[in-house]
């Protein structure tokens, strides 16, 4: 299975100390890239949930927030925190000795600053184990997530292999005979300028510009990077990088043909493939 960079996950658990909650959200990233919303209540936890975070994902920007609600029903236990209330008194003084005008603190303004409400403290480990067995619930619904996401992108992928191929495959067949005609108006045009009679070095000068405009080795390779293609998304695991730089191969072969077209087909051919390959890449950008 393949796996989208593109998942959501949320989940809850009820603990003796409370609800937990947790949600996970993931988008597209060069590298893994974690940002973390923990509760204080929880911050103790967070080396550990990064650490299980880090061997379950690979690439990605991950925002991860746990919390803990108080069970329903409960009365808060908070209390006023007189060192961070008598602090606070000692800062509104001195900025009132430099803004005497300034207004004084009420009481919803000394209750929201930071510390002065001190609310009961879990014990260390109570929620540890919830902590982790939640963390794994929720990785593995965001996993499942990400792969549904991720077979979606596949099949739209090989959808765009398979109209490569077929653009492939309508333009060889045709290479001998376009070449063929141009050759034949080239040689015309070339006696005209050159009011030459010398067939033999009207020849070598067709056959050395013939070599310069075959674009048969640009078509294998093609065909090639299109095998690998598949080969890559039947595999599985981690396969956006190796996709994009296949992506960049594509596209350098792409404009090859397209630079050294003597027709009008082979030039929409090559146009039509670089649609093709630019809407391949937008959707391996979100793959893992």
């Amino acid at each position: 299975m393949i796996y989208s960079m593109t998942g959501f996950a949320a989940k809850e658990r009820e603990v003796a100390a409370g609800v937990l909650l947790l949600e996970l959200r993931t988008v597209n990233h060069r590298y893994l890239e974690l940002h973390m919303r923990m509760d204080d209540a929880l911050r103790s936890y967070e080396p550990v949930v990064r650490e299980a975070i880090a061997a379950r994902l690979g690439r990605g920007k991950v925002e991860c927030r746990f919390s803990l609600a108080a069970p329903t029903g409960a009365v808060s236990k908070a209390e006023v925190n007189a060192a961070a209330l008598q602090q606070l008194v000692q800062l509104s003084a001195q900025v009132k000795a430099h803004f005497p005008q300034s207004p004084n603190l009420s009481v919803a303004d000394v209750l929201r600053w930071p510390g002065v409400l001190a609310s009961e403290p879990v014990a260390g480990d109570t929620v540890r184990g919830d902590v982790l067995a939640l963390l794994e619930q929720g990785l593995q619904e965001l996993a499942d997530a990400r792969g549904r996401e991720g077979e979606k992108l596949k099949a739209l992928i090989l959808e765009r292999v398979g109209l490569m191929e077929q653009q492939v495959a309508r333009v060889r067949p045709l290479l001998p005979a376009l070449m063929q005609a141009y050759q034949e108006k080239l040689a015309a045009k070339m006696r005209e300028v050159l009011q030459a009679e010398d067939d033999e070095r009207i020849r070598q000068e067709l056959t050395l510009f013939a070599q310069k405009i075959d674009v048969d080795e640009e078509l294998g390779r093609l065909t090639t990077h299109l095998q690998e293609v598949r080969r890559i998304l039947a595999t599985g695991g981690a396969v956006g990088k190796r996709l994009d730089f296949l992506m960049q191969e594509l596209n350098r072969e792409a404009n090859t043909l397209g630079s050294k077209s003597a027709s009008t087909e082979t030039s929409q051919v090559s146009m039509e493939l670089k649609v093709l390959i630019e809407q391949m890449r937008e959707q391996i950008q979100n793959l893992e």
